[in-house]
C-alpha cells in the first residue's frame, strides 16, 4: 500500500490473530504505527523481544492516541476490555473485535459507548489451532472473509470510519463483507462452532476409548482422527466464551445435527446402503464446492503426502 490506512493501530491481546494483524499490517502497509497490549506480562514481554510493534504499558496508554482499536481479546472479555478502553480512546476513533460471536460483540462494545468512537464489530474468518504472539504470520487473512456487523447508529463519520476499516482489512489481504450480528451468528455455527464440538467430543471420546484398547487409538489414528486433533488442540477458553455466548445458535444447529446423525445410525443399524450412499454422495458435492469457492486446497490428502523438496 502507498499510505497506511490509519496512522496509529492499538491491538490488544498479542495470541495468534492479534500478533499476525500486527504483522500483516507492517508487512503491508495498513498502518503507520502499532502498538500493543496484552493483559498477561509474559506475552507482553515476548511481543517485545520478538518485535510485534511498540509494547504499552497499560490498556489505557496502548489505545490513547490510537485512531483504531482492535481487541483480539476472548468473547467472554470483551465487555471489561472494551469498559475500560473506551474513556481512554480519543474522538472518532474506531473501535472493533475479532471475536467468533457478534451478537454479544455488539452489545458489549456498545455497553461501553460514550457516543464518541464508532463501534463496528467484526470477525476473521482465520486461524490455526496455535496460539500466543510468536503463532502469528502475515499471510494469515489473505484470501480470507472478514465479517464486519457494524452498530450502525446515524452518528456523523459513520459510514466513513466503516469505509476505512473495510479499507485496512482489504490490505491485508482480506475480503470483506457487512451482515446482521444474528445473521452472522447462525452461519458461523453451522460451519464454525459445530465443527469444532464435535471436534472436541470425538477426541475426549478416543480418549476415554485409549486406556480401553491398550494405547492403539493413537497409535493408528487415521487422517480423519488427525485432523479432529487438530481443530481440538484450539484455544479452550476462546472455544468455550464461543459456546456459552452463542449458545442459542449452536444448540438450534446441534439439534438438526442429532436428528440427521440418527437417521444415519438407523440406516445403519437397517442396512439401508441406498440411504448411506444418497447422504454420503450429496456431502461430496459441498467438498467441491468449497474447493471451487477457494476456500481450501484439493492437493490430495491436504497435501500431507508431498515431499518436503516439493513444497
Amino acid at each position: 500500500m502507498t499510505d497506511p490506512v490509519f496512522p496509529r493501530i492499538a491491538i490488544i491481546g498479542a495470541g495468534l490473530i492479534g500478533s499476525s494483524i500486527a504483522r500483516a499490517a507492517r508487512e503491508y502497509g495498513a498502518a503507520g504505527e502499532i502498538v500493543l497490549y496484552d493483559a498477561n506480562p509474559d506475552v507482553r514481554a515476548r511481543a517485545a523481544e520478538i518485535g510485534l510493534g511498540e509494547v504499552a504499558p497499560s490498556l489505557e496508554a496502548a489505545v490513547a492516541q490510537a485512531d483504531c482499536v482492535i481487541l483480539c481479546v476472548p468473547v467472554g472479555a470483551l465487555a471489561n476490555v472494551a469498559a475500560g478502553a473506551v474513556p481512554a480512546m480519543k474522538a472518532g476513533a474506531i473501535l472493533t473485535d475479532v471475536g467468533s460471536v457478534k451478537s454479544e460483540a455488539a452489545r458489549a462494545l456498545t455497553a461501553a459507548a460514550d457516543g464518541r468512537i464508532h463501534m463496528i464489530p467484526g470477525h476473521p474468518i482465520a486461524g490455526t489451532e496455535q496460539s500466543g504472539p510468536d503463532a502469528g504470520f502475515p499471510t494469515l487473512f489473505q484470501g480470507a472473509w472478514h465479517i464486519l456487523t457494524p452498530v450502525v447508529t446515524g452518528a456523523p463519520g459513520e459510514a466513513e470510519a466503516l469505509a476505512q476499516l473495510t479499507a485496512f482489512w482489504k490490505g491485508l489481504g482480506a475480503k470483506v463483507e457487512s451482515m446482521d450480528a444474528a445473521r452472522h451468528d447462525r452461519v458461523l455455527a453451522i460451519t464454525s462452532h459445530l465443527p469444532h464440538l464435535i471436534a472436541f467430543n470425538i477426541v475426549a471420546t478416543a480418549f476415554d476409548m485409549e486406556t480401553v484398547e491398550q494405547g492403539e487409538v493413537v497409535k493408528y489414528s487415521a487422517g480423519g482422527f488427525r485432523d479432529f486433533t487438530r481443530i481440538a488442540a484450539s484455544d479452550p477458553v476462546m472455544w468455550r466464551d464461543v459456546f456459552l455466548n452463542n449458545r442459542e445458535a449452536v444448540l438450534e444447529c446441534l439439534g438438526r445435527f442429532s436428528e440427521d446423525l440418527a437417521a444415519l445410525q438407523r440406516a445403519i443399524r437397517w442396512g439401508d446402503g441406498d440411504m448411506l450412499m444418497r447422504e454420503f454422495t450429496r456431502a461430496r458435492t459441498i467438498r467441491k464446492a468449497i474447493i471451487d469457492a477457494g476456500q481450501d486446497s484439493g492437493a490430495v490428502n491436504f497435501g500431507r503426502n508431498v515431499p518436503k523438496a516439493e513444497e
